[in-house]
C-alpha cells in the first residue's frame, strides 16, 4: 500500500474517532461547554491537558528549530517546560480556588471592574489568535504534503473538522478527543524517534541514543555534529550563538506566558476537586515529558541525516523526499554554480525569507524561483524549518506505515490545541464580554447559542491566520507565549500575592505590556522585517523574547499606579486571602 493511501487511511480512521467523540460528548449545557461538566478523570484531564499544551508547535516546529539551531533552541524546551511547572504549582490552585474558569472572569472580578474584564478579553483574543495562526499552518503543511493538496486547502480542511468538535461538543466534546489526540501524537512521534535511534546508534531509547556513539563508529553522535557543521560553516551544534540576555529573555516569555496562558488554565476545572486537579498537573507533566525528552534526539538524528541525504548530491538524483517537499513550496534550490550538485553550507540560500516560484522548471528538473540568489552564502537549498519531524521519517526511509502515523500525529497535535484555544475565545465572547457585560439577563440556552455562534467565527478567523502566517510555526508560538507573559501573567501574579493592587493599575499594567510588545513584534516581523537583526534590536532581544521586557513593564506600571490612585475596597482584599487558602 502506498503512503498516500496509508495516509488516507491513518488520517480517515483518526478523523471519524474525533467526530465519533464529539457526537458522543455533545454539550447540553453552559457547564459541559466551557468546563466539560467538571467530572473528567484526572488521568483523562493530564492527557487533554498535555494535548492542548503540546500544540504544532512543540509537535512539528520545535525539533527542527533545535535541528536548525542547535543548542540555542533548548530555549524552547526550557522555557515551555518550566512555564507549565509554574503554571501548574503557583497560579492554578489559587485560580481554582476562586472558582471562575476564565482569566478575564478573574480579572474583572478582582480588580472590580467590567472595563478590567473588556481589557482582558482584547488581551486574550489577540493572544489566542497569535497562538492559533501556528496550530493550522501545522494542519496546513500536513495536509498538502501527505494529502496532496495545497497548504490553503489543508487549513480549510482542519477547520471543518475542528469546527465539527469544538463547536458541538464544546469543551466536553474537545476534552475526550483530545486524550485520543494525546494517544496519535504521541505514539506517532516516538515511533519514528525509536526506530531511527536503533538504526543511528543502535540504542533504542531516543534520550540515549542522543549520547550515544554512532554505529559503527567510536564517535559520538553530537560529536559528529559539531564536526560537521563546522564544516558546512554553521556553528557547533552544541554551542550557543545567541546572546546571554536574549536567551535569557526568550526562556522567560516563555515561562512566564506558559504560566498566564488561559486556554491551560481552564483545564484545571474540569475536574471534581482540588485534588483532582493536582494529580491531573502530575499526569499531564509526565505525559508532556516523553515528547519533550524526545525532542533533542529527533532533532539530531533528523540534522545528522538531512545533511547526508542532500549533501553534495545531484538533483537528478536527490531523494524523492526533497522534491516531494519543494513541489509544496517548503524547499528550494537554486544552482548558484551550475554544477548540477546540491550544495547545503550556513546562511541564507535566496533574498528574502520565503522562496517565491515561478511556474517554469530549470535544466535538472528544479522549481525555478523568483528570488535572487543570496551572493553573500554559499548555500543553496532553503529548507523550512517545520517540515523536519513531517521529513524525518522520509530521509530516514522507515515503513510507509511509519510515515503515515506521523501525518496523523501532527494533525493531532495541532487541531488538539486548536480547539482549546477556540473554546477560550468562545467562552470570552458568550461569557464573559455577553452574559457578564452586555446581556447579563439571557438565558443559558442563548448563552450556549452565543458561544457556538463565537467559536464559529472565531475558526474562519484562525483560518485566515494560519493561511498567512507571520512566521514558523514555533516562531509564531513564541510570540503568543510573549503576549500572555507581557500581559496576563502580571495580572494573575499580583492579582493573587498583591492585595494592594487596583483596577487602574491592572489596567494600565495589561494595557502597557499589551501596546509595547505587539508594537516591538509588529515592527520587526512585518513593518521593517529587514532591520530583524541584533543589531537594530533593543538591548539585543529578539522579537521572541521582548514579552519579558513588556512584563517588567506591566508590572512597573501596574505598581506604581496603584500607589498613586485609590486602595481596592475590602472585599477585594477578603476575596485575595480567600484564595490564598487552596483547598
Amino acid at each position: 500500500m502506498s503512503v498516500q493511501l496509508l495516509t488516507y487511511l491513518f488520517v480517515g480512521l483518526s478523523f471519524a474517532l474525533y467526530i465519533g467523540i464529539a457526537i458522543w460528548s455533545k454539550a447540553q449545557s453552559t457547564n459541559d461547554f466551557y468546563v466539560a461538566g467538571k467530572d473528567v478523570h484526572p488521568v483523562a484531564n493530564g492527557m487533554a491537558t498535555a494535548a492542548d499544551w503540546m500544540s504544532a508547535a512543540s509537535f512539528l516546529s520545535m525539533a527542527g528549530l533545535i535541528a536548525f539551531l542547535g543548542k540555542d533552541g533548548s530555549v524552547y524546551l526550557m522555557g515551555w517546560t518550566g512555564g507549565y511547572v509554574l503554571l501548574a504549582l503557583l497560579l492554578a490552585p489559587y485560580l481554582r480556588k476562586f472558582g471562575k474558569f476564565t482569566v478575564p472572569d478573574f480579572i474583572g472580578e478582582r480588580y472590580y471592574s467590567s472595563f478590567a474584564r473588556k481589557v482582558a478579553v482584547l488581551c486574550l483574543i489577540f493572544i489566542s489568535f497569535t497562538y492559533i495562526a501556528g496550530q493550522m499552518r501545522g494542519v496546513g503543511i500536513v495536509f498538502s504534503r501527505f494529502l496532496e493538496v495545497d497548504i490553503d486547502t489543508g487549513v480549510i480542511v482542519g477547520m471543518a473538522i475542528v469546527f465539527f468538535y469544538a463547536v458541538l461538543g464544546g469543551m466536553k466534546g474537545i476534552t475526550y478527543t483530545q486524550v485520543a489526540q494525546y494517544c496519535v501524537l504521541i505514539f506517532a512521534y516516538l515511533v519514528p524517534a525509536i526506530f531511527i535511534s536503533i538504526l543511528m546508534t543502535g540504542n533504542a531509547i531516543p534520550q540515549i541514543g542522543f549520547g550515544s556513539t554512532l554505529v559503527d563508529s567510536s564517535t559520538f553522535l553530537l560529536d559528529k555534529l559539531d564536526q560537521v557543521s563546522l564544516e558546512l560553516g554553521f556553528a557547533e551544534y552544541t554551542k550557543n550563538t545567541k546572546s546571554t540576555i536574549d536567551i535569557f529573555c526568550i526562556t522567560a516569555a516563555l515561562m512566564f506566558g506558559t504560566a498566564g496562558l488561559p486556554h491551560v488554565i481552564v483545564r484545571f476545572f474540569t475536574v471534581p476537586s482540588m485534588g483532582d486537579a493536582r494529580k491531573s498537573a502530575g499526569y499531564a507533566l509526565i505525559f508532556i515529558a516523553l515528547l519533550y525528552t524526545t525532542a533533542p534526539a529527533v532533532a539530531a538524528f533528523a540534522k545528522m541525516n538531512l545533511i547526508d541525504s542532500i549533501q553534495d548530491q545531484s538533483y537528478s538524483t536527490a531523494p524523492k523526499w526533497f522534491k516531494n517537499w519543494e513541489d509544496i513550496g517548503l524547499i528550494a534550490w537554486q544552482d548558484k554554480n551550475d554544477d548540477g550538485a546540491i550544495r547545503y553550507s550556513s546562511g541564507n540560500a535566496l533574498e528574502g525569507t520565503k522562496p517565491k516560484y515561478t511556474e517554469e522548471r530549470g535544466e535538472h528538473g528544479e522549481r525555478l524561483l523568483e528570488n535572487k540568489p543570496n551572493k553573500n552564502s554559499t548555500n543553496e537549498v532553503y529548507i523550512d524549518r517545520d517540515i523536519i519531524v513531517l521529513a524525518n521519517p522520509e530521509i530516514a526511509q522507515l515503513p510507509g506505515w511509519v510515515i503515515a502515523l506521523v501525518a496523523a500525529g501532527g494533525l493531532a497535535a495541532a487541531l488538539s490545541t486548536a480547539a482549546g484555544l477556540l473554546l477560550v475565545i468562545s467562552s470570552s465572547i458568550s461569557h464573559d464580554l455577553l452574559k457578564k457585560t452586555y446581556m447579563p439577563h439571557i438565558t443559558e440556552r442563548q448563552e450556549l447559542r452565543y458561544a457556538r455562534i463565537s467559536a464559529a467565527v472565531a475558526i474562519g478567523i484562525a483560518g485566515i491566520f494560519g493561511i498567512y502566517p507571520p512566521a514558523f510555526v514555533a516562531q509564531v508560538v513564541a510570540f503568543a507565549f510573549g503576549l500572555a507573559a507581557a500581559t496576563f501573567f502580571p495580572a494573575l501574579f499580583l492579582g493573587i500575592f498583591y492585595k494592594r493592587l487596583n483596577k487602574e493599575g491592572a489596567i494600565a499594567g495589561m494595557l502597557g505590556g499589551l501596546i509595547f510588545t505587539a508594537t516591538y513584534i509588529i515592527y520587526f516581523k512585518f513593518v521593517n522585517p529587514a532591520l530583524n537583526v541584533e543589531e537594530y534590536w533593543l538591548m539585543s532581544i529578539s522579537p521572541e523574547g521582548i514579552g519579558s521586557i513588556g512584563m517588567l513593564i506591566n508590572f512597573v506600571l501596574a505598581i506604581s499606579v496603584s500607589s498613586l490612585t485609590k486602595k481596592p475596597p475590602k472585599q477585594v482584599y477578603e476575596m485575595v486571602d480567600m484564595i490564598r487558602k487552596p483547598s
